[in-house]
């Protein structure tokens, strides 16, 4: 046995590595980019905790509600409960790590983000992951000095290696040499959201191509929720791309609205005026999509930040303002912005229990490649927080294992190199059906043409059948529920509250629904 095997290098990589090497149990680091390229760099806002530094009576049974109500009550209350019990332990050890967190009298200050009641979400500036990014990164380095963690930057995912339908290694190819690697061990896959499939209308990096995704869907492991596609509010379009205009903006004071009749409409206020421009995701980008499509509005939706205070820009959003006047060439605290919807998280992904095991033994999957603590919507704040106790909790489960992992056959998916073409059709039929109001005849229409597309075998493949369990999954859930808004569906349907599963098998597709688990009397979390 080689040691345990992650696959990424991003928050919950790097938080499952320093979880077993500090347990003392060897891991090996295996990523396309190295963990200072990763897509968790790039997470602006905050990591959420009831820490209630600020004197508003807040409480992890609060955080665990808004999470509930946030998702629409679609994810595991078990696994949510582990997670907002153990936020304010995690938030106490990144700041003991050395995450500059902005103090006031010697605790982090927290700030009001979407769909909470509470200000309970700590940062740093505005480059709260990068900050927590590097704490971490530091922290694992120690460990690799000691040999514990050995990485592998710069290695692509080729499959896994099984025994007897158990996961006991990977294969990865160097993409300098070529080489091929072979490891054993116990598996935990930690590689991002499926950016790849949307590269033109999504917030995150594009070196989450999803492939190891897609493979792992060729292989028969279970997906689950792949309809459930987070749009975010604000985002600003720049050379081809969605750029993140982060959620504390608004949490700071930034508001949204639109031309009416020759004045300023500031419709979420109009409409939600117990949390504003602060409802939770899904909520405000139907909103902002609705109100730019009516006859009696004039032009785009506008954030305007000019009312913010310059010690706010200064102390709490100073990378925004400096990206804003690059890229866009004004200053947001004088002139709003225009912002529209951006493809942002991936709330469906690998199906995992609340250990983060998946349907195969031996095979773990955490962060955002993972479905588990954002159900129908994810609130800001909460992706660092479920990536760091993700890949926390499927460490602790490995280290409950004592025996050794070793034998099996490698299953290769043929290394196809991604036509651009062939990423680009599969982007816009998805984008066609996916948007943010779908309907039956559009998601059928999608179907066809995907089914038309024309690939070789290996990835391609791959990748053209977990396109189409997405928009079968879109297709199946026949009603409305936090992201997922069907025009011809529009409301909830409470029979329909359950976990969607989508699994490959002999290349054929298969759906099926699964009751969500109960609710415990008595969490048994991990304080």
């Amino acid at each position: 046995m080689d040691g345990v095997i992650i696959i990424g290098a991003g928050l919950s990589g790097l938080s499952a590595a320093l979880t077993l090497a500090e347990h003392g149990k060897r891991c090996i680091l295996v990523s396309v980019q190295p963990s200072e390229r990763a897509q968790s760099v790039l997470a602006e806002g905050g990591i959420n905790a009831a820490a209630n530094t600020m004197g508003e009576g807040d409480s992890t049974a609060l955080h665990y509600e808004d999470t509930m109500k946030g998702g629409v009550y679609l994810a595991d209350p078990n696994a949510v409960e582990g997670l907002t019990d153990n936020a304010p332990l995690i938030l106490k050890k990144l700041t003991e790590l050395g995450v500059p967190f902005n103090i006031s009298g010697g605790r982090p200050v927290l700030r009001n983000f979407g769909g909470q009641k509470k200000k309970r979400t700590a940062y740093a500036k505005s480059s709260t992951g990068k900050m927590i990014m590097s704490a971490l990164t530091d922290a694992v380095r120690r460990y690799e000095a000691k040999g514990l963690v050995t990485r592998y930057p710069h290695h692509i995912f080729m499959g896994l290696i099984m025994s007897r339908k158990k996961c006991t290694g990977a294969v990865f190819r160097d993409s300098y040499s070529g080489k091929q690697l072979m490891f054993h061990g116990r598996v935990i896959v930690c590689c991002g959201g499926m950016n790849g499939f949307f590269p033109e209308k999504t917030t995150g990096t594009t070196a989450n191509t999803g492939d190891v995704q897609a493979q792992l869907f060729a292989l028969g492991t279970e997906f689950a929720n792949l309809e459930m596609i987070q749009y975010h509010p604000t985002t600003i379009g720049i050379s081809g791309k969605r750029c993140l205009v982060t959620e504390a903006a608004r949490g700071e004071g930034g508001r949204l609205y639109i031309m009416r009749g020759g004045e300023r409409w500031y419709f979420m206020e109009e409409k939600y005026p117990e949390l504003k421009n602060l409802m939770p995701r899904d909520v405000v980008a139907r909103e902002m999509f609705s109100v730019r499509r009516s006859a009696d509005t004039e032009g785009e939706v506008m954030l305007d930040m000019t009312g913010l205070s310059a010690e706010v820009w200064q102390k709490r959003l100073p990378d925004l303002r400096s990206e804003i006047k690059e890229q866009l060439g004004i200053d947001p605290a004088d002139v709003p912005v225009p912002v529209r919807e951006g493809i942002h998280y991936f709330m469906g992904g690998i199906y995992v229990d609340e250990h983060h095991r998946t349907s195969v033994e031996g095979l773990y999957a955490a962060g955002e490649c993972a479905c588990q603590y954002h159900g129908a919507n994810r609130l800001g704040g909460n992706s660092m927080l479920g990536a760091i106790y993700g890949g926390r909790t499927a460490a602790e489960d490995i280290l409950g294992f004592k025996d050794t992992v070793q034998g099996g056959e490698p299953v290769i998916t043929e290394q196809t190199a991604a036509s651009v073409k062939l990423v680009r059709e599969i982007s816009d039929i998805l984008s066609s059906a996916l948007g943010i109001v779908r309907s039956e005849d559009e998601i059928s229409a999608a179907l066809v043409r995907l089914d038309g597309l024309r690939c070789g075998g290996g990835l391609d493949k791959a990748r053209l059948s977990l396109a189409r369990a997405m928009l079968m999954s879109a297709l199946e859930r026949r009603e409305s529920r936090g992201a997922h808004f069907r025009e011809d569906y529009p409301k909830p349907d409470e029979a329909m509250r359950r976990t969607l599963i989508a699994r490959c098998k002999d290349g054929v597709t298969e759906l099926y629904f699964r009751e969500l688990p109960e609710r415990r009397a008595q969490h048994e979390g991990k304080a």
